[in-house]
């Protein structure tokens, strides 16, 4: 019950970033207090890198594909995270690394997962102009 429960809050939050994403495309995002802040391409790379990393503290592993869109490259990636999720939470991943780290619980890599998400999706809504 509760790995169903996480995987809709994932897919929740995945589709508040992609309707996010949809929104603020082909618009300009507005600059932060100090004249910087990342482009919709670069916010989209970075949640991609941090998945990737946090699949990895799991226990879990991506593939090296090149895809054809930033859609394919998600939606492997979101692929790959729900399986990891499902083998940890079944115990097919040791708790320990295989250099005696200790991995992230399933519980916890939802919620980072789920915050950084919706914390980029809630960026990218409010940088829009209008």
């Amino acid at each position: 019950d509760e790995l169903a429960r996480w995987q809709v809050i994932l897919s929740a939050c995945w589709q508040k970033f992609d309707n996010a994403v949809q929104a603020a495309d082909g618009k300009s995002l507005r600059k932060g207090p100090r004249g910087g802040g990342r482009d919709l391409s670069k916010i989209i790379q970075h949640v991609q890198e941090v998945n990737a990393a946090y699949v990895s503290s799991l226990g879990g592993k991506l593939k090296a594909v090149r895809e054809d869109s930033p859609q394919q490259a998600f939606e492997r990636m979101r692929d790959a995270i729900l399986t990891a999720l499902t083998a940890s939470v079944n115990g097919e991943i040791p708790a320990v690394g295989p250099r005696g780290g200790l991995r992230w619980t399933p519980r916890y890599f939802v919620r980072r997962l789920a915050w950084h998400e919706l914390d980029h999706a809630w960026e990218i809504e409010d940088r829009i102009e209008t």
